[in-house]
């Protein structure tokens, strides 16, 4: 395709990818007020909720991953979009409407399939573009997710002054807004000459945890990498929950925190890392990143003043360097011709750290923030993620005993 031809088409994929981020960040100021709304329970019985409706989501973009791009390598691009931008657009009515937890959780499940099309506009982006462009267009598409984290969070906090339902219905529309824009601009891209049959062996999501016995090298860092990711996911999961029973947080200033966090992120991620790790090295990044997570945690855990906590929540994304950090370690231990098999790995360890952080931090929580517990401590869940700091050191310590520094 000309360049004036592919603008309008990769604007929708960027548009929609962006969609599927804030659909991410969108829920997380509001989750509690609406599970509240619905069941009519405290905030502890609210976050055990909320555990199993996040868990819900990152199982089925887990399974369905794979599924769905195998569909649209069958049956093409343009299809599999559009209907799950319409099933999304749908989904968000279903659970603005929503009236009893059994309903929000199937619709959480669709959200995870639909949220699952990242494979399919990755494949529609590597299809349209020339070789030499293909890494810029990439950069884009990774992009939208720090874009997606902080205008998400903010649109919820925001809306969600409203009500619990209110941002839904907002999302809901933007969903059918693109969804309009696409039906008129996006091309079909899979033609005959590269259309293939669908298989249900390439459709499997545990296939990457086959490859992992192949990459003896690289497992302690998976381990770490692994306790690093779940110990990190403490901040979507909890983190709505946490302020307002420890602060009394309204739905707006947790979208505020939550998007001043994205972008601290984003700075971090954009550009902070390649000085820390230029000054520092892959090895002494990840000490440092460990021991600044492993403190913040602490704080987090301890400090009751809200005005500190909402200060100090941008500055949390500095230590946010372990994982690129620990992926460049990874890919220098792998061969060259394992480096494949090596993502496929890690793509697998982040979604089952997605899967099984948010139901364990949100469990945590509710045991120690309950009416009748022992010990009254909101902050269980972040003492329990300076743990994991403290596991992934050991780790790291142990790997550089059995080999040579990297």
């Amino acid at each position: 395709m000309s360049q004036p031809k592919t603008r309008l088409p990769i604007i929708f994929i960027l548009i929609t990818l962006i969609l599927d981020a804030i659909g991410i960040g969108l829920i997380l100021p509001v989750m509690p007020d609406l599970i509240r709304d619905i069941e009519g329970v405290g905030l502890s019985d609210a976050a055990i909720w909320g555990g199993i409706l996040a868990t819900s989501f990152a199982v089925m973009q887990f399974l369905c991953g794979p599924l769905v791009g195998n569909l649209s390598d069958r049956y093409g691009r343009r299809p599999v979009l559009l209907i799950s931008l319409a099933t999304m657009a749908l989904d968000y009515v279903v659970m603005a409407l929503a009236g009893s937890i059994w309903l929000l959780f199937a619709a959480r499940i669709v959200g995870g399939i639909t949220a699952a099309t990242q494979a399919t506009a990755g494949a529609f982006i590597a299809d349209i573009s020339p070789p030499e462009r293909k890494a810029a267009r990439f950069g884009l598409v990774g992009a939208t997710f720090g874009i997606g984290f902080v205008l998400g969070p903010l649109i919820g906090g925001f809306l969600g002054e409203l009500g619990p339902r209110a941002p839904f219905w907002a999302a809901a529309a933007l969903a059918t807004a693109n969804l309009i824009f696409g039906y008129f601009v996006l091309p079909e891209t899979v033609t005959d000459r590269i259309r293939r049959p669908f298989d249900w062996r390439r459709a499997n999501p545990l296939g990457a945890f086959r490859e992992m016995g192949r990459l003896p090298g690289v497992r302690p860092l998976l381990t770490l990498f692994f306790l690093y990711e779940c110990a990190m996911f403490i901040y979507p999961a909890i983190w709505a929950y946490f302020t307002q029973y420890r602060f009394g947080w309204s739905t707006g200033t947790i979208g505020i925190s939550l998007a001043l966090f994205g972008i601290g992120i984003a700075a971090v991620q954009g550009g902070l890392i390649r000085v820390i790790l230029r000054v520092l090295g892959e090895r002494g990044t990840v000490w440092y990143g460990l021991s600044y997570n492993f403190l913040a945690f602490l704080i987090i855990g301890f400090v009751d003043n809200s005005a500190a906590i909402l200060l100090m929540t941008p500055l949390l994304a500095l230590g946010a360097v372990v994982t690129p950090a620990i992926l460049g370690l990874m890919s220098k231990a792998a061969d060259d011709n394992q480096q494949g098999e090596l993502q496929g790995a890690i793509s697998s360890t982040r979604s089952v750290a997605m899967i099984l952080s948010p139901i364990a931090m949100t469990q945590i929580f509710a045991a120690f923030t309950r009416e009748g517990a022992p010990l009254v401590l909101p902050g269980a869940p972040f003492l329990l993620a300076a743990g994991l700091m403290i596991a992934c050191a050991l780790v790291f310590v142990a790997r550089a005993d059995t080999r040579a520094p990297a």
